[in-house]
C-alpha cells in the first residue's frame, strides 16, 4: 500500500485459501476485496479536495484529525481507521500450519504484564466478547514496552500517540459470519491459532 494519498489496497501476504479451515476463501475475498477496499476508496474521496494533507501517512492522518477540515474529520476517522485496522489484522495472520514463535523479549513482557500467555489471551478474549456490536480488540504496547489490552468501537483505533498496536481481533460480524454465523466465541478461539507471532514480535521490538 502507498504511504500517503492516494492510498491503495494492501495485498494479502498469503493466498485466499491459506487460512482455511479457520477462515474460508469466500470470507477473505469478501472481507479484503470488498470491505477493506471500500474503506480505501472512501478515504481517498475524503482527502481528494484537501491537497495540503496528501503528503501525510495514514498514521499521521489519524493522529492529526483535529488539524483536518471539520467536514473531513469524520470520514477520515472512520475510513482511515478502517484501513489501519484491517492492515494490522490481515498482516498478523498466517496459515494454521505455520510455525511462528513469540520472541524472548515479547514473552518476557507477556509474563511480566499478564502473568503468562494464557492469561493474556483470556483478557483479550474478554475484550473481544465484551465489545457490544462492531469493533476491535487489541494487544498494544506503550513506548516503554509495557503491554495492555484495549478495545475500540466501529473503526476507531487506539491512541496512536501513546500506543503501538501489536495485533488485533476484528469482531465485526462480516469478519466471521460466513464461517461462524453469530458464534463470536468460536471465531475468537479459532483466530488465535492464525496469529503470526513472528510479525507481532517484530512490531514489539520495533516500537
Amino acid at each position: 500500500m502507498s504511504k500517503n494519498y492516494p492510498f491503495t489496497l494492501q495485498e494479502l501476504p498469503y493466498s485466499y485459501d491459506a487460512l482455511s479451515p479457520v477462515l474460508g476463501n469466500e470470507t477473505l475475498h469478501f472481507h479484503h476485496d470488498k470491505h477493506m477496499n471500500t474503506y480505501v476508496d472512501n478515504l481517498n474521496k475524503a482527502l481528494e479536495p484537501h491537497t495540503e494533507f496528501h503528503g501525510l501517512t495514514l498514521e499521521e492522518l489519524l493522529t492529526k484529525l483535529n488539524e483536518l477540515p471539520q467536514a473531513a474529520q469524520t470520514a477520515v476517522r472512520n475510513n482511515g481507521g478502517g484501513v489501519y485496522n484491517h492492515q494490522l489484522y490481515f498482516s498478523t495472520l498466517t496459515s494454521p500450519n505455520s510455525e511462528t514463535k513469540i520472541s524472548s523479549a515479547l514473552q518476557d513482557a507477556i509474563d511480566r504484564d499478564f502473568g503468562g500467555f494464557e492469561k493474556m489471551i483470556a483478557e483479550l478474549k474478554k475484550a473481544a466478547l465484551g465489545r457490544f456490536g462492531s469493533g476491535w480488540a487489541y494487544v498494544v504496547t506503550n513506548k516503554d514496552g509495557v503491554l495492555s489490552i484495549c478495545s475500540t468501537p466501529n473503526q476507531d483505533v487506539p491512541n496512536l500517540c501513546e500506543f503501538v498496536p501489536l495485533m488485533t481481533v476484528d469482531v465485526w460480524e462480516h469478519a466471521y459470519y460466513l464461517d461462524y454465523q453469530n458464534r463470536r466465541p468460536d471465531y475468537f478461539d479459532a483466530i488465535i491459532s492464525l496469529i503470526n507471532w513472528d510479525v507481532v514480535s517484530k512490531r514489539y521490538e520495533e516500537r
